[in-house]
């Protein structure tokens, strides 16, 4: 069970610092050499020094030196009394609506996945990891928070800090992408006594930050012994919050030659219902059951729509997965299409070996277009439920099977480790 606790947050002084919105970042793993130089150029404590380190020979000795010398400056304060924050995020997705998604940061004791306590929903690739414990090492904080789900049907631990959220928000800052996020201290022990007792028999689901957990259960073990240390930072959505959605993740593939090219062809002849569709409809509309995709290849440039034949087709492909998984569309496209007629191993596709993937669709299409990319395959969006179900069945999506939106910022709040 969810052990949630309060922390007492290291965050920003915007006294001393600036606005929030000069200091604060996306999530490191999107962050290109460019946007760090213009993050950088906003503010010489714009988090990105820390969470993306450069310094020769020792980038994370660098975040080190900075990260304490920012706490010397009073830059960053540490709180003297704990807290869970509130936090709102008001944003327009891919598909047009307008939402608010609602959850809080908090503290959350670090456990071995498995029912009951915390559980992936997706394989994750194995290279990020080294460079986050590398990090945690040297800073001995979260920097950057996990995103999680769990089950809270009768919105409990909203209720007990939406009176919070009347009153002028702690911070708030408006990001690139037009979302505009706000955070509420919320220090009344009631209230952090509603939300442990909303969260006391949750499951939690790691939505966005796989390999920081695992980064961090190993850097728990390393240090050993009880401690702060063994408490991660969360940001924690219900899974029934009306703001929370789920968007697709588009695969696209490269390296196929005549024989594969041939191998796809027929493999797509002989599961699928193709039918050629107006390209501003090549995207499928959500939903759940046999397989739909969109399809478009660099020779013929032409939007299809493919519909697997059978559902027994994914059930026979995919014996001893649960009912939810064999109607996972990224699950039944990886084991018919990818490792099938393709011949991707488990390694290929952690590896980027022949796959990468595209947020949006008209990404997907310029990269095939370029002929950067032989074919890109339009994914529907994996609904929430199904993303529960095949985690409370003890299974992992394949990489990139959600597509969380929006993202966490970083810099907001910080959890030191000791």
């Amino acid at each position: 069970m969810a052990d949630v606790q309060p922390l007492r947050a290291l965050h920003y002084d915007p006294a001393v610092v600036g606005p929030l919105a000069d200091v604060v970042a996306p999530p490191y793993d999107v962050i290109d050499a460019g946007q760090r130089a213009e993050l950088m150029a906003r503010s010489p404590f714009n988090v990105v020094a820390i969470d993306l380190p450069q310094g020769d020979p020792d980038p994370y000795q660098a975040a080190r030196e900075q990260f304490e010398s920012w706490q010397l400056q009073g830059a960053l304060v540490r709180d003297e009394q704990p807290a869970v924050w509130a936090h709102t995020q008001d944003y327009t997705g891919p598909d047009g609506r307008t939402l608010t998604r609602r959850g809080f940061f908090c503290r959350v004791r670090i456990e071995d996945y498995g029912p009951g306590r915390v559980r992936p929903h997706e394989r994750t690739h194995p290279g990020p990891k080294e460079d986050r414990l590398r990090l945690t090492r040297a800073t001995r904080a979260n920097i950057s928070p996990i995103f999680s789900l769990y089950s809270d049907p009768t919105q409990a631990a909203w209720q007990a800090l939406a009176p919070a959220t009347r009153e002028t928000p702690w911070g708030e800052v408006t990001d690139a992408d037009g979302t505009t996020h706000r955070i509420w201290r919320v220090a009344d022990p009631a209230a952090i006594a509603a939300v442990q007792q909303a969260t006391s028999g949750a499951e939690l689901l790691i939505a966005d930050g796989h390999h920081r957990y695992e980064t961090m259960q190993a850097y728990a073990e390393e240090v050993g012994g009880q401690g702060e240390h063994r408490y991660i930072l969360m940001c924690l959505v219900a899974l029934e919050d009306p703001g929370l959605t789920v968007f697709p993740t588009h695969r696209l593939v490269n390296g196929l030659d005549s024989d594969r090219q041939e191998a796809l062809a027929e493999a797509l002849r002989r599961d699928f219902e193709i039918t050629e569709v107006p390209l501003e409809q090549i995207a499928p509309a959500p939903g759940r059951g046999p397989l739909e995709l969109g399809y478009i290849d660099a020779r013929l440039q032409r939007p299809f729509r493919l519909t697997l034949r059978d559902q027994a087709l994914a059930d026979a492909a995919l014996p001893g997965r649960s009912p939810a998984y064999r109607e996972l569309d990224t699950g039944v496209l990886e084991a018919l299409v990818l490792k099938g007629a393709l011949g991707l191993s488990d390694e290929d596709i952690s590896h980027f070996n022949g796959l990468f993937y595209a947020r949006d669709t008209a990404e997907a299409l310029a990269m095939v277009r370029s002929g950067e990319y032989d074919a890109a395959f339009l994914m529907r969006p994996t609904p929430v439920q199904q993303v529960r179900e095949v985690a409370a069945a003890g299974e992992n999506m394949p990489p990139k099977s959600t597509y969380f939106f929006p993202k966490l910022l970083t810099g907001l709040l910080f959890n030191p480790l000791s």
